[in-house]
C-alpha cells in the first residue's frame, strides 16, 4: 500500500524576509502566507508609505501646487459664480490635510484592491480566497514604497519649474507629457505606463497564480483587466475636467 503524497509545508520566513523576497521570489511569499492574515504587513506598508510621504514632502511642493492650480482653474471654470478667495481657501485647506489624504488612502486602495484582485480572478475559476487576495494586494502595494523613493530622487534633481504635474514624478510614459498642454485622459493613462504601477500588476497576476491556482496566461489576462480597472479614476476624472 503506497503513502499518499502529500506537498512538503512552505519554509517559515519573518515578515521582514518577506518584505525583501517579495522583490525578487515572490512566488515564494504568496505560498508560505496563502493561509496567513495580512493586517500586519497592511500597517507596516502604511507606517513606512507614511514616513516616506512626511519625510519627502517638501520635495513635492512643486507638483502639490502645480496640481492645486489646474484643479482651481477647472472649478472656477465649471462654476464662474465662485470667487478666487474662496477657491484659494479651499486649496490651502487641500494643501494642509493633502499629505495625510495620501497616507490614510493606502489601506483603502489596497483592500479595494484585493477586492478587484478576488473578482476578477473569479472570471477565469480562481479559488483564490478573499482574504488571500488581500494578501497578495498588500504585498503589491508594498512595490510601489521604491516607486516613492525614486520619485523623490527624481523631484530633487529636477528643476521645479518642470514638477508641474503627478506624473512628472514617476517612471511612466506619462512623465513626457506637460500635463498643462496635453490632454489630461492622455495624461492620466500614460500615468499607468509606470514601471512600479506594471510591477504591481504582475504581482497580483503572480499571486492569481499561487493563491488561486490560475494559469500563467490567464493571470495575465486578469491583471490587463485590473490594471484598466485600475485606471478608471483618472479617465472620469478626466472626462469631468
Amino acid at each position: 500500500m503506497t503513502e499518499p503524497v502529500t506537498e512538503p509545508s512552505p519554509p517559515n520566513a519573518s515578515l521582514w524576509e518577506d518584505f525583501i523576497d517579495i522583490f525578487t521570489s515572490p512566488s515564494a511569499v504568496f505560498r508560505r502566507r496563502i493561509n496567513s492574515g495580512y493586517g500586519v504587513q497592511l500597517l507596516v506598508t502604511t507606517v513606512i508609505f507614511a514616513l516616506l510621504v512626511l519625510g519627502t514632502k517638501a520635495l513635492f511642493q512643486p507638483v502639490m501646487d502645480a496640481e492645486a492650480a489646474r484643479a482651481v482653474a477647472r472649478a472656477l471654470h465649471a462654476n464662474p459664480q465662485l470667487t478666487a478667495e474662496q477657491m484659494q481657501k479651499n486649496v490651502e485647506i487641500g494643501l494642509s490635510f493633502g499629505v495625510y489624504i495620501q497616507i490614510i488612502i493606502v489601506p483603502i486602495v489596497v483592500l479595494l484592491t484585493g477586492l478587484v484582485t478576488w473578482a476578477v480572478g473569479k472570471l477565469f475559476e480562481s479559488v483564490q480566497s478573499l482574504q488571500s487576495a488581500m494578501m497578495v494586494s498588500t504585498y503589491a502595494m508594498f512595490i510601489k514604497l521604491p516607486g516613492l523613493v525614486t520619485a523623490a530622487i527624481i523631484a530633487y534633481f529636477s528643476d521645479p519649474a518642470r514638477l508641474n504635474g503627478a506624473a512628472r514624478v514617476t517612471l511612466g510614459l506619462g512623465a513626457f507629457l506637460d500635463p498643462d498642454k496635453s490632454s489630461p485622459l492622455l495624461v492620466g493613462l500614460l500615468t499607468r505606463v509606470d514601471v512600479f504601477t506594471i510591477w504591481q500588476t504582475i504581482l497580483l497576476a503572480i499571486g492569481l497564480q499561487v493563491t488561486g491556482k490560475v494559469s500563467k496566461s490567464q493571470s495575465y489576462f486578469a491583471a490587463v483587466i485590473i490594471w484598466l480597472m485600475g485606471a478608471l479614476p483618472a479617465v472620469l476624472g478626466a472626462l469631468r475636467s
